[in-house]
């Protein structure tokens, strides 16, 4: 007589929108049943669309309307909530090892400990990549977490109060901020920026002149700034940021950053109160000492087109941390949040196949364009296909709404379609009259 089947063990290591997306429809899928035992596992409580963060940086963006925290989602979605960072793997014993969890005052809340699977999914993400450049990991904050875009928008509102309470004059880069990077974060970030600055400056802050005293530099390397995107998207973008004021600057590499600025390989100072380095990604270093997987020279962990790690067919890898062969092209899937959602639709079929039995299918990237957020003043993009197999450009009211239901699909994956359709109306009915802008 044989005992009860054991639940299969899938352990999800990480709660960005892959991630969370793949432990929400798994819940929700299997936990009736008892055939699969879900655990997601992070190293955050709360989870907030990661394209989101230059937002919430800029101040016109508050985190608590848009934050998810991970227990209740569990509790809610069918699914087990493990807090910890990953720290390693030991394949033989199929256990993923998270390392312990300290306060804020270095205590510790749980031990390290290791987290066994039968199917294990990394989907950790990636860190900003700042190429060794000198000072920039000590004076250049990266929008990488919740917390750093938090400490950003601190830091920019004491700049502000500071100025405006000075009774000297301001020194040369008291109220500039430098952009390192024009991908979409940085040059979305620059246009936010232009406006929030002046809103908080408007809150009782009268002896600093925004159009004086303000400076926003956005640095870019390449020959225009959205360089992975048509070039008349980038005009047009370059064109709107320089109307505004931004300082757009191509072809500047940047040789260091200081406590004071930013020097350019040409020797150029710039200098700037608060600098931002949004100018390239790579997975996290951990991944490099995951027991012998696979990983390119920054750090994704190569998979098979099954998103399997080429090492370990019980291991799998999507979103920003995974290198994922993308058939006709040179470079593999793009870290876009479109493809970590179309990764994580993915799974849920490659996991049902598992459990049945079935032969694995390969991933297959669609790519239905790039839209670029400029805040209050504009949207740009291209969607792919959308016109007999050719990209279209589109920009103003529609491509905002393109943009804005890209958010939209990410919640609904996770609360449902009517659920976020309810939370949509109530924020439009209950917006009350506080601050436009994060103020404190």
């Amino acid at each position: 007589m044989t005992g009860p089947t054991r639940a299969h063990r899938i352990v999800i290591a990480g709660g960005g929108a892959s991630g969370l997306e793949l432990a929400t429809k798994l819940g929700r899928k299997y936990s009736r049943s008892g055939e699969v035992a879900v655990t997601l596992v992070d190293r955050g409580r709360t989870h907030i669309w990661k394209p989101l963060l230059h937002a919430v940086a800029a101040g016109s963006l508050r985190r608590s309307q848009h934050e998810l925290n991970y227990l209740a989602q569990a509790r809610w979605r069918g699914f087990t909530f493990a807090l910890g960072e990953v720290a390693g793997l030991d394949r033989k014993a199929k256990a993923l090892k998270l390392g312990a969890v300290v306060d804020e005052d270095g205590r510790q809340i749980m031990p390290a400990r290791d987290i066994s699977y039968d199917t294990l999914v990394l989907a950790i993400g990636s860190v900003t990549n700042d190429f060794g450049t000198p000072g920039a990991a000590e004076y250049a904050i990266p929008l990488e977490t919740q917390q750093q875009a938090a400490r950003f928008n601190r830091r920019l509102v004491n700049a502000c109060l500071g100025a405006n309470s000075q009774q000297t004059p301001l020194r040369p880069g008291q109220l500039s901020v430098a952009i390192i990077g024009a991908g979409a974060t940085g040059t979305e970030l620059a246009a936010e920026l232009h406006r929030t600055v002046r809103a908080v400056l408007a809150y009782g802050m009268d002896r600093i002149d925004p159009a004086r005293d303000v400076r926003i530099i956005l640095i870019e390397a390449a020959e225009r700034i959205l360089p992975a995107l048509p070039a008349r998207i980038s005009d047009a973008t370059h064109k709107l940021l320089t109307e505004l004021g931004v300082d757009v600057r191509t072809r500047a590499r940047v040789a260091e950053v200081s406590a004071t600025g930013v020097r350019l390989a040409d020797g150029t100072e710039i200098p700037a109160e608060l600098v931002v380095w949004a100018a390239g990604v790579k997975a996290q270093e951990v991944l490099a000492h995951m027991d012998g997987l696979e990983t390119n020279r920054i750090n994704q962990l190569v998979v098979e087109p099954t998103l399997q790690v080429t090492r370990d067919p019980d291991i799998f890898a999507m979103g920003d941390c995974a290198a994922c062969p993308r058939p006709g092209f040179d470079a593999p899937v793009p870290p876009r949040a479109q493809a970590a959602h179309q990764m994580a639709d993915h799974m849920l079929g490659q996991i049902a196949r598992r459990l049945r039995g079935e032969p694995l299918k390969p991933f297959v990237y669609h790519d239905f364009g790039s839209l670029v957020s400029l805040g209050h003043y504009s949207t740009v993009g291209n969607l792919m296909g959308f016109v007999v197999g050719r990209g279209v450009m589109v920009e103003g009211m529609f491509a905002r709404l393109m943009y804005d239901s890209l958010y939209k699909m990410h919640e609904a994956a996770l609360h449902g379609g009517g659920v976020v359709a309810w939370r949509s109306l109530v924020s439009l009915l209950g917006r009350g009259p506080t601050p436009s802008v994060k103020l404190h």
